[in-house]
């Protein structure tokens, strides 16, 4: 009974063997390759998949999924005889199973070559001032060249990335000068037309100021004139309508010299020539007032005199 156990144990093991093989889960966004008798047979998609134990193998898995290849740096020679050192990122994503795995032996390596051959193609018609200002226009035409080369393999480049475009030493060093030069350059600029438009602003605020004061002065001299005027035709018209004598004249007249005569800086200063009749009529009023006088204590002096100056006038002629 021994033997016929161990048999039907082997037997179970066998058949469980043979469901786990004929059995086949593929994961989402995966694909299994199967060769019969190393011979390609079909492409398992995601899910439940039933294959024949024994008979069919699973040659290859493979992620459908967009994947992102990092690439170390590769020297490269620019047009002006300049080596420089480019990291490039490769997104793809692989879009045949099958070609991707009977196509090419490695897609990996030999995306990788391809992109290196590429750029070494790009980079060597550009100068390095080029280089360093057309990372789009390199990455279009390195895209656009694998995305060409890879397709019969199964394979789609999505995007080229150029991470880093390393100069030589000398060359970064040259470069960060002339950068630091423009900089102060620029700074230089920037500082003498920042002083140009404060000198320009305080021009045209002083040009203001000088005209609001001039306006303000004329307005204030056309005022006083105006006020001194108006006191003047005042005056004027009082005195036409208090209808004054040559007496009250003279007297102004006198009142007005002491200020006319007023000032350090006065030299000269000009007699009207109504003054002299005003001072005579003064004098006159003045003769008068002393007569009256006189005539009040000796009357009979003034009139003997007055006959004597009547009696002198015949023998003078």
């Amino acid at each position: 009974m021994e033997p016929v156990i161990i048999v039907l144990i082997i037997l179970v093991v066998l058949v469980f063997i043979a469901l786990i093989k004929t059995i086949q889960v593929i994961p989402q966004a995966s694909a299994a390759i199967v060769e019969r008798f190393g011979r390609y047979t079909r492409t398992l998609n995601a899910g439940l998949n039933i294959v024949v134990p024994f008979i069919d193998t699973i040659r290859n898995r493979i992620d459908l999924r967009e994947q992102v290849v990092p690439f170390p740096p590769q020297p490269v020679i620019t047009q002006d005889n300049l080596v420089v050192n480019i990291d490039t990122v490769i997104y793809y994503q692989v879009t045949d199973a099958r070609a991707a795995t009977y196509e090419v032996a490695s897609y990996i390596q030999a995306i990788e070559q391809l992109t290196v051959t590429t750029l070494r193609n790009i980079i060597g018609g550009m100068d390095l001032e080029r280089t360093l200002t057309s990372r789009e226009e390199i990455n279009a035409a390195l895209r656009g060249v694998l995305d060409e080369a890879t397709g019969k393999w199964g394979i789609r480049v999505n995007r080229v990335e150029l991470k880093a475009i390393e100069p030589p030493t000398s060359i970064q060093d040259s470069m960060e000068k002339q950068m630091r030069a423009d900089r102060d350059k620029r700074a230089a600029i920037l500082q003498a037309e920042g002083v140009r438009q404060s000198e320009i602003l305080r021009a045209e605020g002083e040009k203001q100021s000088q005209i609001l004061r001039a306006e303000g002065e004329a307005k204030a001299a056309a005022l006083r004139a105006e006020g001194e005027a108006q006191a003047v035709r005042t005056v004027f018209e009082a005195i036409h309508a208090g209808d004054p004598d040559q007496k009250l004249l003279s007297y102004q007249y006198l009142q007005m010299l002491p200020k006319i005569a007023e000032g350090d800086a006065n030299k000269l200063w000009i007699v009207p020539s109504e003054i002299g009749d005003a001072l005579k009529g003064l004098s006159g009023a003045m003769g008068n007032f002393s007569g009256l006088g006189g005539g009040g204590q000796s009357g009979g002096n003034g009139n003997s005199g007055a006959a004597a100056e009547r009696r002198e006038k015949p023998s003078i002629d």
